[in-house]
């Protein structure tokens, strides 16, 4: 008996202010023709941007470039399993995290629950880093763990300071994770091939 292949999953995490809704809005604003659902934290600090809904069903939105948009209402894993049920709809899902979260949980939801794991894998954790104030924001314990769980750091913001501030970040940056692949950029952009599969 063949299965159907299981659903990839990227998590965004990132500390608060660090470019992640930026970062979601272009995924679902750009024409990239891929069909993406995107799971929003509900306290994340800025919504999705509202002018791009086109149709709401409860709390799942279709979006105008064909993704689609959830609220998680408290248990990520109903969602995830409500998802499965249309996985006609799309062949990805992004899972923001909010701005203080500590992203382990959500992997390990991909880990130790069997229904979970049977409909979707884990691709990536990706966490987005405001160049101008990780430093600041590196005392807390959260901002650390979104960044040594991450295996792409988009280090953003970069317009906001000069290369030797650059240099200094990348070093804490790589105490903390050596491994992820890190992509510098401002507002977010980077191409969708550089963070997805």
């Amino acid at each position: 008996m063949q299965t159907s292949p299981r659903i990839p999953v990227t998590i965004v995490t990132g500390f608060l202010g660090s470019g992640k809704t930026t970062l979601l809005n272009r995924v679902l604003s750009e024409a990239h023709g891929k069909r993406i659902a995107i799971i929003e934290n509900e306290f994340g600090e800025v919504s999705i941007d509202d002018a791009l809904l086109v149709d709401a069903n409860q709390t799942v939105f279709k979006m105008s470039n064909g993704c689609l948009c959830c609220t998680v209402n408290g248990d990520l894993v109903a969602t995830l399993l409500e998802l499965s049920k249309r996985s006609d709809e799309f062949d990805y899902v992004i899972i923001e995290t909010t701005g203080v979260a500590n992203p382990a949980p959500v992997v390990q939801t991909f880990m130790l629950n069997e229904d979970i794991a049977d409909a979707f894998v884990l691709d990536a954790v990706v966490a987005t880093v405001d160049a101008k104030h990780v430093l600041l924001h590196l005392a807390s314990k959260e901002c650390k763990e979104q960044i040594a769980l991450a295996d792409i750091i988009l280090l953003n913001k970069l317009d906001l300071v000069d290369a030797s501030e650059v240099e200094l970040v990348e070093q804490k940056l790589r105490a903390l994770n050596t491994l992820a692949v890190l992509h510098k950029t401002e507002r977010s952009n980077v191409a969708l091939a550089q963070i997805l599969d």
